[in-house]
């Protein structure tokens, strides 16, 4: 569950009832002038209006969020997604609670009311949420930006034999984020964070590899990682095969 916060929430909503809105006062324009021009008569023409605003701001809305599957145009500006609270899409008969519901709590109150409401529980549904069983789901996951570090070239020699088994773990992790961070560092930053590191790396790691600072932590922490990874994975097979003889029962034990 990956709910939307209430400033996004109140972005798009901003952007949709603008639509809605423009929409409307589009409509009243149109029965103004056949009005004008004695098309309609007067109780015509306020049934009319009243019937624009209803279709403006609690069909149109309905009808978009069930032909979008929750979706609309302040929702894909801000990356969110009317859903089922559990995750499935939403039907007509949520998307017309919601409708309702918030004709109530944000054009009457100017969305004074879902603010509240979204404010005093932890996943931010408004009044029309709770009473339809959805929320607005998050739609945007943060991007990856993590650096797959590979080894140097021309130390491929050495990782074969190298120890760096012996690195404090609070400097392997030191190095890790250097590696994962160097490219955003100043030249000189940089450098000096890279010799720092260094002096403490090189008591623990041998052979020591005839490189710069910055190659050497980059081929600790590559090491590292690959050596972590390949134990891991052998543990993960030693289980494996394990798995038949930790679940199964002795012959001619009665099972219960």
């Amino acid at each position: 569950m990956r709910p939307t916060s209430i400033v996004l929430r109140g972005a798009g909503v901003v952007i949709d009832y603008l639509v809605y809105a423009a929409g409307v006062v589009a409509l009243i324009i149109l029965v103004g002038l056949l009005n004008d021009a004695g098309a309609l008569d007067d109780a015509l023409a306020q049934a009319l209006v009243i019937g624009s605003v209803a279709f403006g701001l609690i069909v149109v809305p309905a009808i978009v969020e069930t032909a979008t599957h929750g979706r609309s145009l302040g929702r894909l500006a801000v990356g969110a997604r009317i859903v089922r609270i559990d995750g499935g899409a939403i039907g007509f008969r949520h998307a017309l609670t919601r409708s309702l519901v918030g004709l109530l709590e944000i054009v009457l109150t100017t969305g004074g009311l879902a603010v509240v409401v979204g404010l005093l529980n932890g996943s931010s549904r408004r009044l029309g949420d709770l009473m339809a069983g959805t929320y607005s789901r998050n739609e945007r996951l943060a991007r990856d930006t993590r650096v797959v570090a590979v080894l140097p070239p021309g130390l491929e020699g050495w990782a074969g034999v190298a120890d760096v088994a012996r690195l404090p773990d609070g400097t392997a992790r030191r190095v890790a984020a250097f590696v994962q961070q160097e490219a955003r560092l100043t030249p000189a930053s940089r450098r000096r964070v890279a010799e720092q590191l260094a002096d403490e790396v090189r008591p623990f790691v041998s052979p020591l590899p005839d490189v710069d600072a910055p190659l050497l932590l980059t081929a600790v922490a590559v090491l590292r990682r690959d050596r972590e990874s390949t134990a891991l994975a052998r543990e993960a097979a030693t289980l494996a095969r394990l798995q038949p003889a930790l679940t199964g029962t002795v012959p001619g034990f009665p099972r219960r």
